[in-house]
């Protein structure tokens, strides 16, 4: 049985590091920008794509977690995709790795280089460890529970985290998920971001965690709770300083699964955020 403090070692998190820049370098980029058309698929709608990457970077991941944490559970988007009940494992599991294998995949598919690598360690329903990985510039941030948030470039010097601080929402920049609303609830979502300074999406939460721990963004916004798109992030942020709850106010966990999250450089921020008239979240 593997311990906490195995879970959380420095041991641990460079042989994930190495992982996943094993998979970018190997898998995900020589796809970037060179994918065939047979090589791009859907999913539930039209803008939610898979491609021959985000599935053979699962299997590449799913293989290297096990072996990096033997007996552990693994849960992975393409994998959920194609069995819903694989889910589960993030509640029953003692130890269970989440991973999202190409985050951002409209982006990745249409060769816009804003997209990434995401993997969670879940220990008994708590993230304990997260690792949010940029192939395109070989870079990373993670973070462990309790021991702070970091940036690591690929020449491997290293940064702390923090999330900056902003007065109010006439003065946040964030992110939305605009296009991902269709109809009147676009509309809905557009009326209740009115009072922000600035509202964007980038279809990638792999790179909307990382501005917020790194201060470059006050808050991102999301209606769906998916654990892969938020597991590390959320532990990223709070590690950095910021704050996540839910519409209810309650704190985020990896095994909630409907409703909207609002993600912030402070707790006020994200109060504020919430009590915004949003609408009903399609999840």
């Amino acid at each position: 049985m593997t311990t906490l403090d195995e879970l959380q070692s420095e041991v641990t998190a460079e042989a994930f590091v190495s992982l996943v820049r094993r998979v970018g370098r190997e898998i995900v980029m020589p796809r970037f920008r060179n994918l065939d058309a047979s090589e791009i698929d859907t999913k539930a709608d039209a803008p939610d794509l898979v491609t021959i990457a985000d599935r053979e970077a699962e299997v590449a991941l799913a293989e290297g977690a096990r072996s990096i944490l033997p007996g552990c559970a693994v849960v992975g988007e393409e994998a959920v995709a194609d069995d819903p009940d694989l889910l589960s494992n993030v509640a029953t599991a003692e130890t269970c790795v989440v991973i999202d294998p190409v985050d951002g995949t409209f982006n990745f598919a249409r060769g816009v280089a804003v997209f990434g690598i995401i993997l969670a360690v879940v220990h008994k329903g708590q993230t304990v460890f997260g690792l949010l990985y940029d192939p395109v510039m070989d870079d990373w941030a993670i973070a462990r529970r309790g021991q702070g948030a970091e940036f690591v470039d690929a020449q491997g010097r290293r940064r702390r985290l923090a999330t900056r601080s902003c007065a109010g929402l006439a003065e946040a920049e964030g992110t939305v998920p605009l296009d991902l609303a269709t109809g009147p609830r676009r509309i809905e979502t557009l009326r209740a971001v009115a009072d922000v300074r600035a509202a964007r999406s980038l279809r990638c939460s792999c790179h909307e965690y990382r501005m917020l721990a790194m201060g470059q963004a006050d808050f991102s916004v999301n209606a769906s709770v998916k654990v892969w798109d938020h597991a590390a992030g959320v532990l990223l942020l709070q590690e950095a300083g910021g704050h996540v709850e839910l519409a209810d106010g309650s704190p985020y966990a990896p095994t909630r699964r409907g409703g909207w999250i609002f993600a912030a450089g402070s707790q006020a921020l994200a109060a504020d955020l919430r009590a915004l008239d949003w609408p009903e979240s399609g999840s």
